[in-house]
């Protein structure tokens, strides 16, 4: 493993910052992650075609044990709807193991600016989003693989989870906003073990990547972000009781937004 402490100090720091602003504004880990390792990455002199595939599939497997804890903690509540899981399951399975070899193939440039894409998406819903006027019944067995598809493949392209997908379906189908936040998480852990297999699997053969790599996951960072995030992400959800949140929510994700520019002009 990379013996230099500022590297180490790097990926912890970027790790402690995102499980902060996770659990204090709700905004998913890998929308923090892709930009900022991103930029990492090419401070510590990565090959530029393989940043954007390293901080997508390091983005994925370091949100694995976050989803899977908070899908666990609203379970225990009752907020996660098992009915919706196992309809976009295998949708989501399925796309998720494809994203990798797509990244793999696509151009960077595309990869890039699908990115930016999504974050435009991500800050317009946070800016403007509101909650649907009316509810529209739930879809059966081959829309819910569509759906889950639709969230697999876009969350596996931009790195994410996915809640700012699959949580606009959820309250359109009249899940209250609660159960969809929670059956949101248990969908984005879904997202991250499949799409984590398909960054791997993707870049287990490509020869000029950096060492220390599994596919197109990053070990160093994923470690020192994971063992981080964890330990930050309930200090963030205690002060949410006690910020204004919402302000704060709305210029993080104008922040992530620049981030994101920043990332795409670097490259």
């Amino acid at each position: 493993m990379p013996g230099d402490a500022l590297t180490w100090l790097t990926y912890a720091g970027l790790g402690a910052v995102v499980g902060f602003l996770s659990g204090l504004l709700g905004i998913g880990g890998g929308a923090v992650i892709v930009p900022t390792l991103g930029l990492v990455f090419v401070a510590f002199g990565f090959a530029p075609a393989h940043v954007m595939h390293l901080a997508l599939g390091t983005s994925l497997a370091a949100i694995v044990v976050a989803t899977a804890s908070g899908a666990r903690e609203h379970h225990a509540h009752g907020a996660v709807r098992l009915d919706i899981v196992r309809g976009v399951a295998p949708g989501v399975v399925a796309a998720g193991l494809a994203a990798g070899a797509v990244a793999r193939v696509a151009p960077v440039a595309f990869l890039k600016y699908f990115f930016l894409a999504f974050m435009l998406y991500v800050t317009a819903h946070i800016l403007f989003g509101r909650p649907p006027a009316t509810s529209r019944p739930m879809p059966g067995r081959p829309g819910l693989f569509g759906v889950g598809a639709l969230i697999g493949g876009f969350s596996g392209l931009a790195g994410v989870g996915g809640a700012m997908i699959s949580v606009p379906f959820m309250t359109m189908w009249g899940v209250p906003f609660r159960s969809a936040i929670g059956t949101s998480a248990a969908i984005g852990s879904v997202v991250a073990v499949s799409g984590t297999a398909g960054y791997v699997a993707a870049g287990l053969t490509e020869p000029s990547l950096p060492d220390w790599t599994l596919g197109y996951v990053y070990l160093p960072a994923l470690l020192g972000i994971s063992l981080t995030s964890a330990l930050t992400a309930p200090v963030g959800a205690r002060l949410a009781h006690r910020l204004p949140v919402g302000h704060l929510k709305k210029a993080f994700a104008i922040f992530l937004l620049a981030l994101a520019v920043k990332l795409i002009a670097s490259l």
